[in-house]
């Protein structure tokens, strides 16, 4: 089993980098963190790390940044989440411009939700 310890530090770190996006709010789950802005679930937190959510297109840009799958199961089983390009983590604006790509993807999968 993997532990995804979130310090409360780095978690307290994401949530004011991210500030800007509106009503920014996280919730512990399976050991790793969920972040939500405006009610959208678009990003995670495990083991101090930071994945945005991705959609195939997003996942051309997730790479070419250098960024790799969030996948907890193993490598053969990644999940739609993509570690935060490194410089962005220094660059609030960087970090938005992400954050916000993340949020339209999120938003597009819960209108997907709502139409089945």
């Amino acid at each position: 089993m993997t532990v995804m310890a979130v310090s409360s530090d780095y978690l307290d770190f994401v949530l004011e980098q991210l500030a800007p996006l509106g009503h920014v709010a996280s919730r512990r789950m399976f050991g790793g963190v969920g972040v939500y802005a405006n009610g959208l679930f678009f990003a995670l937190i495990a083991d101090d790390v930071l994945y945005f959510k991705g959609d195939d297109a997003l996942k051309v840009a997730f790479e070419a940044a250098g960024s790799q799958a969030f996948a907890p199961f193993g490598h053969d089983k990644p999940m739609a989440y993509w570690t935060v390009p490194a410089e962005a983590l220094d660059d609030q604006e960087s970090l938005l411009d992400w954050a916000r790509q993340s949020l339209e993807v999120a938003a597009r999968a819960a209108a997907g939700k709502k139409k089945r």
